[in-house]
């Protein structure tokens, strides 16, 4: 992840432009401590001169199952309110969730406590926030990849098929073995359409590779993802893409111990440039999902506008809400020419990736 201090790229105010509307210590609860590094491309305009303009903001955060540290979506998100807290003087705080059963619990400590804004991050807490927000509708809700059709609930949903497609022709164009993996983690619609854009762009670049899928159920689990790594590389596949949240971190593992051993085999990150987590002896290229630019730009808006627009929004190509890192270093240029040929054309409509 980039420093604190960073300014905005172009590619991320379109982003920021597409979510204007969003706004007129144990293991288990953090209150801004924590990692230090900044959300990628998320740095905003800086408070209004003469103090900070979020002190009187408690803004909460509820994880899935895969916890603050996943290397992935939920620790970008809880890196962009502790960027939030640091520009804007509101107070940030997460509730980590180990199981289904404390989603409910953990957005309901948020909402009896009167906090101004509580974020549910992953799929999973779909149904608990619609429970939440049904029985607390004067309770400012917001929930990352799932729509929950409730009136004080903004939803942010991402085009993960899209991004998807684009490392999926890196891996057909790089693949030597035309076997490549993809390990998921639960079989849900947001997975579904991260297998779905990848196996397209694959064959569209390459017709003759196969892709082997293995879905863990789990988002928590690094041993499993390991183990499907293994066998996928075992199985001849040189490159693997996981969409599993922590359970990937696994896939890395294996992908290390083999590289280690003079085996050389390749992991396509998820969410963040997790090359900067597992280096980039392993890590081929990353589909970037810029979560923390939405948490990040949700929350100052409501901070800044007082105003709280529930009005659904999907994050795509266009808006520069997912795709490939700024820096690829292990991607050759004709490679990354042919990915920006195929952005072009998924933009414009030409071609229509699957989402399932």
């Amino acid at each position: 992840m980039k420093k604190i201090g960073i300014v905005l790229t172009a590619a991320s105010l379109v982003l920021v432009s597409a979510l204007a509307g969003c706004g007129k210590k144990d293991d288990n609860t953090n209150a801004g401590a924590g990692a230090s590094a900044a959300p990628a491309a998320s740095a905003a305009a800086s408070p209004a001169a003469g103090g900070k303009t979020g002190a009187n903001f408690k803004i909460g955060m509820v994880t899935d199952v895969g916890g603050v540290n996943d290397k992935s979506f939920n620790q970008q998100a809880w890196e962009a309110l502790q960027k939030l807290e640091k520009e804007t003087g509101a107070t940030v705080k997460y509730l980590q969730s180990k199981s289904d059963a404390e989603f409910v619990p953990n957005l309901n400590t948020f909402v009896k406590d009167n906090y101004s804004l509580t974020w549910g991050i992953g799929f999973i807490i779909g149904d608990a926030m619609k429970d939440v927000a049904t029985k607390n509708p004067n309770a400012k809700m917001a929930i990352i990849d799932n729509v929950v059709d409730a009136p004080n609930v903004k939803s942010i949903t991402f085009a993960e098929h899209e991004g998807s497609y684009l490392v999926g022709v890196v891996a057909g164009l790089m693949t030597k073995t035309n076997k490549i993996g993809f390990v998921g983690g639960m079989d849900i619609p947001v997975i579904k359409r991260f297998d779905a854009g990848f196996k397209a762009g694959v064959l569209a670049a390459n017709p003759n590779a196969k892709v082997l899928v293995n879905y863990t159920g789990a988002f928590d689990k690094p041993d499993l993802g390991k183990a499907a790594a293994a066998t996928m590389y075992n199985d001849g596949a040189d490159i693997i893409f996981h969409a599993s949240g922590a359970t990937g971190n696994g896939v890395f593992n294996e992908a290390k111990d083999r590289t280690k051993g003079g085996k050389k085999v390749w992991v396509i990150g998820v969410d963040k440039d997790q090359s900067q987590e597992f280096g980039i002896d392993v890590t081929l290229t990353s589909m970037m999902k810029y979560v923390d630019v939405a948490v990040y730009e949700a929350s100052r808006g409501l901070i800044q506008n007082g105003a709280f627009d529930t009005k659904p929004v999907t994050l795509g190509l266009k808006d520069n809400g997912v795709g490939l890192p700024a820096q690829n270093p292990n991607v050759p240029a004709d490679v990354l020419k042919k990915v920006e040929e195929f952005k072009a054309k998924i933009i414009s409509g030409e071609i229509k990736v699957p989402q399932e």
